[in-house]
């Protein structure tokens, strides 16, 4: 009815064509497609994974350690090729370093031999 002034509509009517006005659909705003109970738990399983791994590579310190290589002239010793590589550190402790990334169960070497030295 019109009474010079009013004109009567429902609320949901006008609040309907106000979200329509405004650029907002009268539908719920949801994808047509529904995750199923077993996909979602799939997804939580790999990001958890995810997660998992990444935290393990932080934890072990990145990537493995870089090596360069020195072959052994003669004359070289274990200290001589770690004080001569590694100026500025304890030399006792980048003999034992050469000697456990090599697998050498003591300080002999052999002219030729490639030695990898940590970086």
């Amino acid at each position: 009815m019109f009474d010079g002034l009013t004109i009567e509509r429902s609320f949901v009517t006008v609040a309907l064509e106000q979200m329509y006005a405004t650029g907002y659909g009268t539908h719920p705003l949801r994808s047509g497609r529904r995750i199923r109970p077993a996909g979602s738990l799939l997804l939580v399983l790999l990001l958890a994974l995810a997660v998992s791994l990444g935290l393990a590579v932080v934890a072990h310190g990145g990537t493995s350690p870089g090596y360069s290589t020195v072959v052994v002239q003669p004359g070289d010793t274990l200290w001589s090729i770690a004080a001569e590589h590694y100026p500025s550190d304890d030399v006792r402790a980048r003999v034992q370093d050469i000697e456990s990334a090599n697998g050498l169960g003591g300080p002999s070497l052999q002219v030729g031999e490639t030695l990898r030295l940590p970086a």
